[in-house]
C-alpha cells in the first residue's frame, strides 16, 4: 500500500510515519510538508534512507504540488495543520488557510485520484470546554462548539471532510484526539516546554491557576489508534481517541513531570491566563475501544517517564528546535 501523510515531519506525523514503516515495512510512504517552524525534517532522521519513504516539500494549499504527490496513492492520512492555540490568537490568519483551504485542496486530489481512504486527523477542541466540575465527556455525537481560531479551523475542515463524503461519495475516517504528547515535540506544547524548560534551569510557566484539565494522550498509542481505524474502521465513521480515565490538571501534570526530574514546584511560574482557554476536555473513547479494540497501552507516568528519558537522551534536537524564532515567540507568550 502506498500511504500520502501530509505533515508528515510534525511531530505526530513524523511519530506515525516511523511507526507505520516499523509495523508494515512492505508500504510506502510518501511525506509531504511545508516545514514550518514546527516541520522538522530531523524527527525523519533514522528513516530517510529508507526505500519505502519519500519527502515532497510543498505546502498542502498548493494543488499542483498536492496533484504531484498524489501518484499511485491509495490513502491519505491528513496531519498537516497549524496547531497551536496561542499561536492561533496571535495571528488566526495562517490557521484559516491552512486547516480549511488546505484541507479542501486534499479533498478535491482524493476525489480525482480516488484514493481508497481519506483519514482525517483532528481535535477533541473542535467540541468547546466542559466545565471544570462536569462528569460529561466528549463523544462523537457532541455537537461542535470551538472557542478558538485553532479549534474553529478544525472544525471547519471536519465538516468538509464528512460533506465530501455524504455529497459526493468520499471514503473518509475521522479521529478526534486529546492532547497529544511524546518525543519530537514542538517545545511550544505544555509537555515538552516543561521538561526543556527544567533541562536548561529554567522555570515553568502555567497558564492561570493551573486547574485546567486535559485529556493527554501518549503519541504511540495514539499512532496505534490511527493504524487500526485505517484497518478496521468502518468508512463515514469518527472514533474519538483519548488517553485518560481519570482528570489531571495541567499544574498535576507538571508535578509530575518536576518529580521525575527531581526538582519541586518551586520551578512552576504561573502567569496571566490566555483568552478563552478551555477549562477542560474529557474523552469518550469506548467507542473505538469497543469497536476496533483499542485502549492506550501506556499508563499516563509510564508514558511521561519515557517522554523524560528521551528528552535527555536528545539534546542536541530540542536546543536546535529552541533557537531562532523560537526566543521571540517565548517571550512575546510568556513575559510578565
Amino acid at each position: 500500500m502506498k500511504i500520502l501523510v501530509t505533515g508528515g515531519a510534525g511531530f505526530i506525523g513524523a511519530n506515525f510515519i516511523q511507526y507505520w514503516l516499523k509495523k508494515h515495512p512492505s508500504d510506502s510512504i510518501v511525506n509531504l510538508d511545508k516545514l514550518t517552524y514546527a516541520g522538522n525534517l530531523e524527527n525523519l532522521a533514522q528513516i530517510k534512507e529508507n526505500k519505502n519513504y519519500s519527502f515532497v516539500h510543498g505546502d498542502i494549499c498548493d494543488p499542483k504540488v498536492v496533484d504531484s504527490a498524489f501518484e499511485k496513492v491509495e490513502t491519505i492520512v491528513h496531519f498537516a495543520a497549524d496547531s497551536h492555540v496561542d499561536r492561533s490568537i496571535l495571528d488566526p490568519d495562517p490557521f484559516i488557510k491552512t486547516n480549511i483551504e488546505g484541507t479542501y485542496v486534499l479533498l478535491k486530489a482524493s476525489l480525482k485520484h480516488g484514493v481508497k481512504r481519506f483519514h482525517h486527523v483532528s481535535t477533541d477542541e473542535v467540541f468547546g470546554s466542559l466545565d471544570i466540575e462536569s462528569k460529561e465527556k466528549f463523544t462523537e455525537k457532541t455537537p461542535y462548539d470551538p472557542r478558538s481560531p485553532y479549534s474553529a479551523s478544525k472544525a471547519a475542515s471536519d465538516h468538509l471532510v464528512r460533506a465530501f463524503h455524504e455529497t459526493f461519495g468520499l471514503p473518509i475516517t475521522i479521529s478526534n484526539c486529546s492532547n497529544n504528547f511524546g518525543p519530537y515535540q514542538f517545545p511550544e506544547k505544555l509537555m515538552s516546554l516543561c521538561i526543556t524548560n527544567i533541562l536548561e534551569g529554567k522555570k515553568v510557566p502555567v497558564y492561570g491557576d493551573g486547574l485546567n484539565i486535559r485529556d493527554w494522550l501518549y503519541v504511540e498509542d495514539h499512532c496505534e489508534a490511527i493504524e487500526l481505524i485505517l484497518e478496521k474502521g468502518a468508512v463515514g465513521e469518527t472514533y474519538l481517541v483519548g488517553g485518560l480515565t481519570e482528570d489531571i490538571p495541567n499544574k498535576e501534570a507538571v508535578s509530575r513531570i518536576l518529580k521525575l526530574m527531581e526538582k519541586d514546584e518551586k520551578e512552576i511560574e504561573y502567569v496571566k491566563d490566555r483568552p478563552g482557554h478551555d477549562r477542560k476536555y474529557s474523552v469518550d473513547w469506548s467507542k473505538i475501544k469497543t469497536e476496533l479494540g483499542w485502549e492506550p497501552k501506556h499508563s499516563f507516568d509510564q508514558a511521561l517517564k519515557e517522554t523524560v528519558d528521551w528528552y535527555k537522551n536528545n539534546e542536541a534536537w530540542w536546543k536546535h528546535v529552541k533557537s531562532g524564532e523560537y526566543k521571540n515567540y517565548y517571550k512575546q507568550q510568556y513575559s510578565s
